[in-house]
């Protein structure tokens, strides 16, 4: 069963995404896990030098009390009421100092017991004081600390038991400080690199993506091309390759507009084309009964003609389509497929063109020769086209076809003229229908049509570079079974 709009996607309202898809969102939320995530690697470290320094100022208040040491020495010791002040002013269960060869209590509380835990500040290890700091914040609470370490100079070492829970109070405020801080820094971080991205990155995206979804709308619309920025960066780039995109696609679809509206012409036009004639076809079987001369040197052009123009027409109306049928292939004798191809230009006996026939008179090929008669009359239709301006009697007015075999067991088919040669407009768009005319007012059918031709041959076309003046056309055909010359 197919979701309905916008189920199961992420898509809000008309296509637009969902605010927990959006990608500014993810960008945002990844910047604050990414911080949180620094912040992280700072606090363990921080929390156990939180806990050392707590416990380093306990051992040097312990530095305060030594001072009822000196009455020692004279028989004078603290009452256990100023022993219960003592420890009531620094929170301790016992206090007592380590002298070279001797340990003094200072004061004890009537009911400590024994210790829970036991810590040597000065033997403690970086692995060791992380491990206890998050044992105490797991775990402490109810423990007593029996805390020992150096104490002034470090000539005296102080003793001094203690209860873990002013401790483990003390490491939970600072653990919800570090915690409210790093989530203002990851909001804050975040906030930026979401203001910069969306400003640098998601605004120019979303432009492209609304111009894509309106072109998308009509592409035949020109003004539903994007207009590129100025930027210089690969957002920049992306938007000029992608207003020059949709332009080459608006123009490819006008074109196609346009040619499916002609075909659709050409069909109905070909449809009564058809009849009239065959009409023709029927008057031009009577004529050639005539004993006239001229006519019975001309009925044989012309019912050729019409004959192949009735199957041209056959074809439009049975495939309707552009392209070209697949050729069927069979053994030629290439000079007499040119001589027909020279007899249909029925040029006036005057004219002032020359056409030469330079195929080797037993040159064979293997094409389709009806889909080739079409392609070497385009070609030369084309040429002699390009000499019929030229009313000077002093220019020379040729039109050759020739014939060789390639290197690689091929044939290579060669029509040039005399003419002026091809604009830089016309060479850039050869061998395109309606775009690529070698003359003004031309469609640019018949060297579209030849390519197409050639190309289903397997062979290519190309204009050659080698001639300074006129125009070559080599047509390159591959040789695929061994064919024969006797010139």
């Amino acid at each position: 069963m197919r979701e309905r709009d916008g189920e199961g996607t992420g898509a809000g309202p008309a296509g637009r995404p969902s605010l927990s898809s959006r990608l500014s969102i993810r960008l945002f939320a990844i910047t604050a896990l990414a911080v949180m995530s620094a912040e992280v690697l700072i606090f363990v470290p921080s929390i156990a030098n939180f806990r050392r320094d707590w416990l380093e100022s306990k051992l040097e208040t312990v530095s305060v009390a030594t001072l009822v040491s000196e009455f020692g020495e004279g028989g004078v010791l603290l009452s256990p009421e100023q022993e219960a002040e003592l420890l009531r002013a620094l929170d301790a269960r016992l206090i007592a100092i380590r002298e070279p060869g001797v340990t003094k209590l200072l004061a004890r509380a009537p009911d400590v017991g024994g210790v829970d835990l036991m810590v040597e500040l000065e033997s403690e290890g970086p692995f060791a004081a992380v491990a206890a700091a998050f044992d105490t914040l797991a775990f402490g609470g109810e423990r007593l600390i029996r805390l020992v370490g150096p104490i002034g100079d470090g000539s005296i070492t102080g003793e001094i038991v203690i209860e873990e829970r002013p401790l483990r109070r003390a490491m939970l405020a600072s653990s919800r400080n570090i915690l409210l801080l790093s989530l203002s820094i990851a909001s804050f971080a975040g906030a930026l690199v979401f203001g910069a991205i969306n400003l640098a990155l998601l605004g120019p995206i979303r432009r492209m993506t609304q111009a894509m979804v309106r072109f998308a709308a009509d592409p035949e619309d020109p003004s539903r091309i994007i207009a590129p920025s100025r930027r210089r960066d690969e957002l920049g780039m992306a938007e000029r390759e992608l207003a020059g995109m949709q332009s080459a696609l608006a123009r490819t679809l006008r074109e196609q507009r346009h040619l499916a509206d002609l075909g659709l012409a050409v069909s109905k036009i070909n449809h009564d084309l058809r009849n009239i004639l065959a009409s023709a076809q029927l008057v031009s079987d009577r004529l050639s009964d005539l004993p006239d001369a001229q006519v019975q040197r001309f009925a044989p052009i012309l019912i050729r003609s019409l004959d192949r123009a009735l199957v041209y027409t056959q074809s439009v109306l049975a495939y309707g389509q552009a392209t070209e049928s697949l050729p069927t292939r069979r053994h030629i004798l290439l000079r007499r497929l040119v001589d027909e191809v020279f007899e249909m230009q029925l040029l006036p006996p005057d004219g002032g063109i020359e056409l030469v026939n330079a195929v080797p008179e037993r040159f064979e090929v293997e094409v389709d020769p009806e889909q080739m008669f079409r392609a070497l009359s385009n070609l030369v239709r084309n040429a002699v086209q390009a000499l019929e301006g030229d009313d000077s009697q002093a220019i020379v007015r040729r039109v050759s076809v020739l014939a060789e075999r390639t290197g690689d067991a091929g044939v290579r088919l060669s029509v040039e003229d005399t003419g002026p040669g091809l604009s830089e407009p016309a060479r850039a768009h050869l061998f395109k229908a309606f775009r690529g005319s070698t003359r003004a007012g031309g469609t640019g059918l018949g060297l579209a049509i030849a390519a197409e031709i050639v190309a289903a041959h397997g062979g290519r076309i190309r204009l050659s570079d080698e001639t300074l003046a006129g125009a070559r056309f080599e047509v390159d055909l591959p040789s695929p079974a061994p064919v024969r010359t006797d010139d």
